[in-house]
């Protein structure tokens, strides 16, 4: 009888002590799950050599003092290559956009522009030749 007693016990105790690990079970640890969101002022991407390889970021606005010439506040997104030149660039301000893209030296270029009411698209080689399209 004891022995029965004892049996019927230790289940009631198995019982209650498994109901109180169901109950108060906490949720597994998850990332936050919040909007996908990332917030921040700028963000770069580094290599391995920690050389900054990619960015995006707002310029500010601000006024070319050799021409005079006002900029608006404007998005600037970045790619860059090993040697630290700009290889393309997208930026966007109130005003327009424009896509730039850099070939072997500063000189071969493409840039693609749309500025107010003007587009453009601006073509140039390594030998200085220039061709400009617009609509």
């Amino acid at each position: 009888m004891k022995t029965q007693r004892f049996v019927v016990v230790l289940t009631v105790v198995n019982l209650v002590l498994l109901s109180f690990l169901l109950l108060t079970r906490t949720p597994p640890a998850l990332a936050y799950t919040g909007a996908d969101v990332l917030r921040g002022t700028a963000l770069e991407i580094v290599d391995s050599r920690g050389r900054v390889r990619a960015s995006i970021k707002v310029q500010p606005a601000e006024t070319f003092k050799p021409t005079g010439r006002k900029y608006p506040e404007t998005v600037v997104l970045r790619l860059i290559d090993a040697n630290g030149r700009p290889e393309v660039k997208i930026a966007a301000s109130e005003q327009g956009g424009g896509l730039s893209f850099v070939g072997d030296s500063d000189a071969t270029r493409v840039l693609l522009h749309a500025d107010r009411a003007e587009s453009s698209l601006r073509l140039t080689n390594s030998g200085g030749r220039k061709r400009l399209i617009e609509p």
